[in-house]
């Protein structure tokens, strides 16, 4: 049959239509622009099949033997475990307590400098807090987030009013009668990264101006995604080096003769609070923790709560599996309590009150329901004398009780 100029025409019409481009998506308002709809379809709804609350375990010991080490692969490969091999660097007398610098290892290629704060007066071995740090943009210091030293750089001095309104937890805990430990999680303060040509204004960090400080800062704020990519190519995950720091520095507080290896805490806001969910989850010597700042589910954090956190907060996979809130939950049936920032604009409200009560639930069907606490306070992004009071209390009572 002879096609005719109709029937030749139609199907070049029926070509052209069927090679036209889809329409354009239209923008979303989210981090990730008109590709976010696509990557919730990738992801398909949330299921956490290795979460507690997803049944098919036979009782909460069954959840940490098979939940634990799942999270142990996505942290990537661990060092290897070395004797920390401390060295007293340098000790200094403060007004009701020691504070002495010193350096142990974490694994055969980390030196960890570590600030450890000594009440005075100790007739017995006292409970113990490691206090965790946040991330706050600042690279240029770690462990001074926390501790007050009398004459703080005036970064510092900035920070501490700004984050923990103007009374650094670490002294506040020691002045309670804690050993406190506080160490430089890795790409902070003297483990912070220095490029070639920076290397001229020298590591003494009291010696820095604003601007040192400021340019400095800027380099490392550059180089987090290196960071990443770096590590990946290695096998390793930065959240991994992270954690296994903060349980190393477990081990080395428990060779301490002044601490009762019974009854450890740890606490932190922010990135704090997100290494503080994790050694809670990862370590049963943690009998307390607080994690201030830092708990969501992390579905409704994906449209438009992503540019706004650290590389540090991704760890890749996990979420096929958990959800943070599940991690923390394998702190269970120990004391946690997590507050929450009600005017926090790092997440989504909705994404904060799930994660409570998802955790909550948890503890509610392993039978510890009451060590569980899940408070929410009318502030922004910060650890108010408030939060700090609330936490020492709930610290005290599962602590020193």
């Amino acid at each position: 049959m002879t096609p005719t100029r109709r029937t030749f025409l139609g199907a070049a019409a029926g070509l052209a239509a069927r090679a036209a481009p889809p329409a354009a998506p239209e923008p979303t308002g989210g981090d990730l622009g008109s590709l976010h709809p696509l990557v919730e379809k990738l992801a398909g709804p949330p299921a956490y099949p290795a979460s507690f609350l997803a049944g098919g375990y036979r009782s909460l010991e069954d959840f940490h033997a098979k939940a634990r080490p799942l999270v142990e692969v996505m942290l990537g490969p661990a060092q290897a475990k070395v004797d920390p091999k401390p060295e007293l660097v340098e000790r200094v007398e403060c007004d009701g307590h020691v504070r002495e610098k010193v350096l142990f290892s974490t694994g055969p290629h980390f030196r960890v400098p570590a600030h450890v704060l000594v009440p005075k007066g100790l007739k017995k071995p006292a409970p113990a807090i490691v206090d965790l740090h946040s991330h706050g943009g600042m690279f240029l210091f770690g462990k001074e987030k926390v501790i007050d030293f009398g004459r703080n750089h005036p970064t510092m001095t900035a920070y501490h009013k700004a984050n923990y309104d103007g009374r650094p937890t670490a002294t506040a805990l020691a002045r309670l009668g804690y050993v406190v430990v506080s160490i430089d999680a890795f790409f902070f303060g003297e483990r912070r990264l220095m490029m070639d040509e920076d290397l001229g204004r020298g590591w003494d960090r009291p010696g820095y101006s604003a601007d040192d400080v400021k340019h400095l800062n800027q380099k490392c704020r550059g180089k987090e995604t290196t960071l990443v990519k770096t590590l990946a190519l290695a096998g390793l995950t930065w959240p991994g080096i992270v954690v296994r720091d903060d349980m190393r520095t477990v081990d080395y507080l428990v060779t301490r003769p002044e601490v009762d290896a019974r009854r450890i805490g740890c606490l932190g806001i922010s990135m704090g609070g997100y290494r503080a969910a994790y050694l809670a989850a990862m370590d049963e010597r943690v009998k307390a923790a607080c994690v201030t700042g830092f708990m969501s589910s992390f579905a409704p954090m994906r449209k438009a709560h992503v540019d706004t956190h650290s590389w540090v907060h991704f760890l890749p996979g996990l979420h096929r599996h958990l959800d943070f809130p599940d991690v923390a939950s394998l702190a269970a049936p120990r004391a946690l309590l997590v507050q929450q920032c009600e005017r926090d604009r790092l997440f989504p409200l909705a994404g904060m009150r799930e994660s409570v009560k998802r955790i909550a639930a948890v503890y509610g069907k392993a039978g510890v329901k009451g060590r569980f606490e899940g408070r929410f306070h009318d502030e922004p992004h910060r650890f108010t004398l408030r939060m700090q009071d609330e936490a020492f209390a709930f610290l005290n009572r599962h602590l020193k009780g």
